[in-house]
């Protein structure tokens, strides 16, 4: 078992999980909800059918969902490890679907936003989440 993370790093840990965690909350209820002037599962699901994205509908609620429950997850840091898998494939997705040629500059429609939060998830999924999280098994 790995030696327990100083008050520090999992503070630090913590900031980052609740900003990511937010971001993809937020992202993952526009796709589900239509919230915050997102299109909703049937304008997402249309988006997904241009691209040319087999069983938009089906991608659309499994995008969404891995948004929102993975965001959940990075807020409080529980099933971290699990829920990063979905989110780490929806990246990728993203990346080679929306952004394909298009380079890095997001400014330019390239791929530095979703590749941004791919690394970052990684990155919580290799570490953990500290020791701030939920459900979190404590060495007494």
């Amino acid at each position: 078992m790995a030696p327990p993370l100083s008050k520090s790093v999992s503070f630090g840990l913590l900031l980052i999980r609740i900003m990511v965690g937010v971001v993809f909350i937020f992202h993952g209820s526009q796709k589900l909800f239509g919230a915050w002037g997102g299109s909703g599962l049937d304008g997402f699901a249309g988006y997904l059918e241009t691209m040319g994205v087999p069983y938009p509908h089906a991608s659309a609620v499994l995008a969404g969902l891995a948004e929102f429950l993975g965001g959940i997850s990075l807020v409080t840091g529980a099933f971290l490890r699990l829920l990063a898998i979905p989110l780490l494939i929806t990246m990728l997705v993203a990346i080679f679907s929306a952004f394909p040629g298009k380079g890095f500059d997001a400014q330019k429609g390239g791929m530095e936003y979703p590749l941004t939060l791919l690394v970052v998830v990684a990155a919580l999924a290799i570490t953990g989440p500290g020791e701030y999280a939920l459900l979190r098994r404590r060495a007494h």
